[in-house]
């Protein structure tokens, strides 16, 4: 799995570290999400079930890290404290994986593992008095559709195409979170992409877990580019589809076509790289080598010279001494990737990174920041070759969005939350891009 994404908004993609947000003052249903897309699109389906329950906490965990399971921790502390009368629930793949230590914080009524969460019969007022239910993740074989229509405060929205992961990186400790991998069917694709744009969504995020081995299970294992064809046919009226993380060796050639030629496919590609040594990735038990993400990067922007790029960057791996990490900075400063979310490496009681010989703590950390001075270098260089362009932009505030390449765009004139404007770019902020409306 990629570091899922990872907030909305950030930049870097499709898997992000945890935030952590503050329970509303107010009765209802209240829900705090860490992590990735894919737990923004299940929080919605939760609210969607937990609807007409009182003074009910849902706290969607992640695990990718040790910092976003710390967070996730404090939040729930910090809930308890200012509604000690609510009953907090907690879910996501921290959950899934140790049900017990969650089970034992202060307010915590129930914990519910990755697919108890998404049934509606986990929700109801009987339902929450009920303990703990924390299904086999591992015995999961199939992705239920669930149609949801609106994504409080966000004018994209994201579908879950995949769930789950068969690869077994050595540092991820998310396929014990999310099970094996399983597919959604174009059908079910199709009817939640209609409904979406129907409640007015103009852009449209493709999430997984590994979205990329998307219909391996499926009948005449089709590949991801092939429902991304079918749905831009199927949904004509859809504006925008974008992809989150992908894996750089499983891009088929249907995404290239589109790519080079629907303008409807967003020009943007979030690389699962997570480093730039071939030695590193070899011990991480990635797939691919630095040479293959070079070859991919160089395609897509052969096709597309304005295409954003990003990537996931794990510093500090386990092993990783100053050589290796020098040929992981060589690689970035040449890719000039403008987007990257760089991860200080955390270890995962359970996987076989945690068992290597470990990079010290504040020598992962200066890694990283490292990295990401490189990496906003190349974003203020990307920024500054669209001077001049057109773009064209969601809004996602009244005076700001991102554009198809996802270059984080202000506007010097306020304008619609949720349209789609057509603008020049006229300047660079630290920010990102600064425009006029055409």
């Amino acid at each position: 799995m990629s570091a899922p994404e990872h907030l909305e908004e950030s930049a870097a993609a499709l898997a992000s570290e945890a935030v952590s947000p503050a329970p509303s003052p107010e009765r209802g249903v209240d829900i705090l999400t860490f992590g990735c897309r894919l737990n923004t699109y299940e929080s919605e389906v939760m609210r969607g079930h937990a609807t007409g329950l009182d003074d009910v906490i849902i706290v969607n965990t992640c695990a990718v890290t040790g910092e976003a399971e710390r967070q996730a921790r404090q939040a729930i502390r910090r809930a308890h404290r200012e509604r000690p009368g609510a009953r907090i629930v907690v879910t996501g793949c921290a959950a899934q994986i140790d049900p017990d230590r969650w089970s034992a914080l202060p307010g915590v009524t129930r914990v519910l593992g990755n697919e108890d969460k998404l049934k509606a019969e986990s929700w109801t007022p009987t339902a929450l008095t009920q303990g703990n239910a924390v299904s086999d993740i591992m015995a999961a074989r199939e992705t239920a559709g669930h149609l949801v229509t609106e994504f409080a405060g966000r004018t994209r929205a994201f579908v879950e195409v995949q769930q789950g992961c068969d690869h077994r990186c050595t540092f991820c400790i998310i396929p014990f979170g999310r099970g094996p991998s399983r597919s959604a069917p174009v059908g079910a694709v199709v009817e939640q992409v209609r409904a979406l744009v129907a409640s007015g969504y103009r852009e449209v995020v493709l999430t997984g877990v590994d979205i990329t081995s998307w219909g391996g299970d499926l009948p005449g294992t089709p590949r991801l580019g092939q429902l991304c064809r079918r749905l831009l046919a199927l949904v004509p009226e859809l504006e925008r589809l974008r992809l989150s993380s992908v894996d750089p060796v499983e891009i088929d050639d249907d995404i290239w076509r589109l790519l080079e030629s629907e303008p409807r496919f967003m020009p943007y590609l979030h690389l699962s790289l997570q480093a730039g040594s071939d030695m590193i990735l070899k011990r991480m038990k990635r797939r691919h080598l630095v040479e293959d993400a070079a070859r991919v990067i160089e395609r897509a922007r052969s096709i597309r010279p304005r295409i954003g790029i990003g990537a996931d960057l794990i510093a500090g791996f386990p092993t990783e001494d100053d050589a290796l990490f020098e040929e992981t900075l060589a690689f970035v400063e040449q890719a000039s990737l403008p987007f990257l979310h760089v991860f200080p490496y955390s270890a995962r009681p359970g996987t076989p990174a945690a068992r290597m010989p470990a990079v010290q703590v504040v020598e992962r950390k200066a890694r990283a920041a490292r990295i990401r001075a490189l990496g906003e270098a190349a974003a203020q260089a990307y920024y500054r070759s669209l001077i001049g362009q057109e773009l064209s932009v969601l809004m996602e505030t009244a005076d700001s969005g991102h554009s198809e390449e996802f270059a984080p765009v202000r506007l010097t004139k306020p304008s619609e939350i949720g349209g789609i404007e057509r603008v020049r770019a006229v300047a660079v902020d630290a920010g990102g891009v600064v425009a006029e409306t055409i």
